[in-house]
């Protein structure tokens, strides 16, 4: 089982981005998704963008992964 984790792209650095996780940064592979472009959203996997996605499915996604996270963790994120 894979799960991806939505980000939003930041800036495209050749075959890198720079991409925003629930407020952290990071750099991800774009091989998968030549077309994506700075602000687009995609779901990461092991480091790497698998798929472009629409915005509404991203913050809905966002949304659960936070509810995951805070019913572990409390209110912390």
């Amino acid at each position: 089982m894979c799960l991806g984790v939505p980000a939003k792209v930041m800036e495209i650095e050749e075959q890198t981005a720079l991409v925003d996780v629930m407020g952290s940064r990071m750099h991800v592979g774009i091989l998968f998704v030549p077309e994506v472009k700075k602000g687009d959203y995609v779901l990461l996997h092991a480091g790497q963008a698998m798929t472009v996605v629409d915005e509404t499915f991203a913050r809905e996604s966002i949304e659960e992964w936070r509810k995951i996270i805070n019913g572990k963790f409390g209110d912390a994120l």
